[in-house]
């Protein structure tokens, strides 16, 4: 099955790809969006590009594992992402949105590019769409039954959320 990660931002939304095959995940873009109406469409945009099965959305608990307001910001992101996409595909399309928790996604990518020696400018660039793939690999852990995956066990929350109206199990 081949995944689309989306970490939606304010100002930058990231995209990663894999697949739960062999199990790699990278990087595919990150797009300067700071609307919905903007994320939104470069969101269908990569989808055509890529043409995932599944789409993983990264849904930012607080640390706590309660949901702030930039959680409902990204369940309607969801929501409206998930209209789009049957308007373009067809009511009885099987593409999914799995919403995941995202939390120290952020924090992993800024790791990883610590250690890069690249300029501030260039991991500007790219931090999104790294925290998207910490976002995938997670949830493909997740999937996997990996125990070690996901927030620290005290942070509370589910890691794997399929709230999405119209949003199916892990095998839809």
């Amino acid at each position: 099955m081949r995944y689309l990660a989306i970490d939606l931002g304010d100002k930058r939304t990231g995209f990663a790809a894999g697949d739960d095959v062999v199990g790699l995940v990278q990087p595919l873009s990150v797009v300067e969006a700071h609307t919905p109406a903007l994320q939104l469409r470069a969101s269908m945009r990569v989808i055509d590009e890529y043409g995932p099965d599944r789409i993983v959305l990264g849904l930012p608990y607080n640390m706590d594992g309660t949901e702030g307001p930039r959680a409902k910001l990204v369940r309607d992101f969801a929501t409206a992402l998930e209209k789009a996409i049957t308007a373009a595909l067809g009511p009885h399309t099987r593409l999914r949105i799995a919403l995941h928790d995202e939390r120290l996604s952020s924090f992993a990518a800024e790791q990883k590019l610590n250690r890069t020696g690249r300029t501030h400018a260039e991991k500007k660039a790219l931090r999104d769409a790294l925290a998207a793939c910490a976002i995938l690999e997670d949830f493909l852990a997740m999937q996997r039954g990996d125990r070690r995956a996901g927030p620290p066990a005290d942070a509370g929350g589910d890691a794997d959320d399929e709230g999405v109206p119209g949003g199916e199990g892990p095998d839809a």
